[in-house]
């Protein structure tokens, strides 16, 4: 257990309910929920700065995510607070980083903003508090993933139903995936294809660029860079992977002196392993210095039976993550315009988006500091 992501979280629970009364409706400040944001500025120190912050004090860090969706940890986590705008999905986990959190504070606000009365959104699972596997999915591991559920005609549905043409609140659900393209850093929309059909479609009758369009959704064009890509079972919900530049790429580079200060324990990372014919539980973890129950446990298997060509999550107790290369965040992709029913909110756009502004994700609560981009 990483204690550091649990008071993390109580810290920043605690400064909500010590801080003044909500303005808007009962709706929480946004500076809130940049509490635990790391300042940019500590991308700028140097090893020997970050190493005396891990051995003095590690909670200035703020939120760490170390690893990769499917194999990952979170230092310093916060629960997603209650908010009149979202209702959770009942036993969702929602530990996340801080730009996470405030990701979603963002999009959500984004919608209502365009359709003032808009019913609350539900919400399903982001993380444990310390990242790692939820049995429920093999990623969602490093606090940069969230279920959304679906806008409904009927309102605030009970769950996450199927979405159908007859069901969908189209203009809400378009400003949502609208929203989480132009005002966060997005790395993918996992999303059914059907579902996809219908939002491309009403997006393009309402006078959204179609060029644009076909470079968002992968299903039109088939491009490898396009963030709404298909995945089975998501006819229920959007699957949302948001980037985090500083979580990402600060603990990327503390996270070797983190173990080191026996601030944190060496978690348990994992590799993927494609299996071969012939290939048993056995031999896999023969061949990785693990045990057959822990290859079991990592994926969910309730019996030893495996299947050739399949992947499965191999893990490495006890090493460092493995090493990755600084992070680049891609340009956001912005349209050129805005269409007229979504005109009650302000967007970023291409032709008003000033290029510098991509150095700035959002304005970190911690003594006033930037939270910077790195690309």
């Amino acid at each position: 257990m990483f204690f550091l992501g649990l008071f993390a979280g109580w810290a920043f629970q605690a400064a909500l309910a010590a801080a003044p009364a909500p303005v808007s409706g009962g709706l929480a400040p946004a500076s809130f929920f940049s509490a635990l944001a790391s300042p940019a500025s500590l991308l700028d120190l140097d090893d020997d700065a970050l190493r005396r912050r891990v051995e003095e004090n590690p909670g200035s860090l703020g939120s760490l995510s170390l690893g990769t969706p499917d194999s990952a940890v979170v230092i310093n986590s916060v629960s997603l607070p209650a908010d009149p705008r979202w209702e959770f999905l009942p036993r969702a986990e929602c530990w996340a980083t801080a730009e996470t959190v405030e990701a979603v504070r963002a999009v959500v606000a984004k919608v209502h903003e365009a359709f003032p009365g808009t019913p609350p959104i539900v919400i399903g699972d982001i993380g444990d508090p310390d990242g790692g596997r939820l049995k429920r999915h093999a990623s969602h591991q490093a606090g940069r993933d969230v279920d959304f559920g679906f806008f409904y005609k009927t309102g605030t549905a009970s769950g996450f139903p199927v979405g159908t043409a007859a069901t969908l609140d189209l203009p809400r659900n378009w400003a949502l995936v609208r929203a989480i393209l132009t005002c966060t850093d997005v790395e993918v929309i996992f999303l059914d294809t059907g579902i996809q059909k219908l939002l491309y479609g009403y997006a393009a009758a309402i006078g959204e660029d179609k060029a644009w369009l076909d470079r968002v959704f992968r299903y039109r064009k088939g491009s490898s860079s396009a963030v709404i890509r298909y995945a089975r079972g998501h006819r229920t919900h959007y699957h949302v992977r948001f980037y985090n530049p500083v979580a990402q790429e600060l603990g990327r580079r503390v996270y070797p002196m983190l173990v080191q200060a026996k601030k944190i324990k060496s978690p348990v990372f994992t590799v993927r392993h494609v299996v071969r014919d012939g290939e048993t539980l056995g031999h896999l973890a023969r061949r990785y210095g693990t045990s057959v129950r822990a290859i079991q446990q990592a994926n969910g298997l309730s019996s030893s039976m495996i299947r050739a060509g399949r992947s499965y999550r191999i893990p490495l107790k006890g090493v460092s993550a493995p090493p990755v290369k600084p992070l680049i965040v891609p340009s956001r992709l912005l349209p050129p315009s805005v269409p007229d029913v979504l005109a009650a909110a302000s967007w970023p756009s291409a032709a008003a988006f000033d290029r510098q502004a991509l150095l700035k994700l959002m304005e970190a609560a911690i003594q006033g500091a930037a939270v910077v981009r790195r690309v």
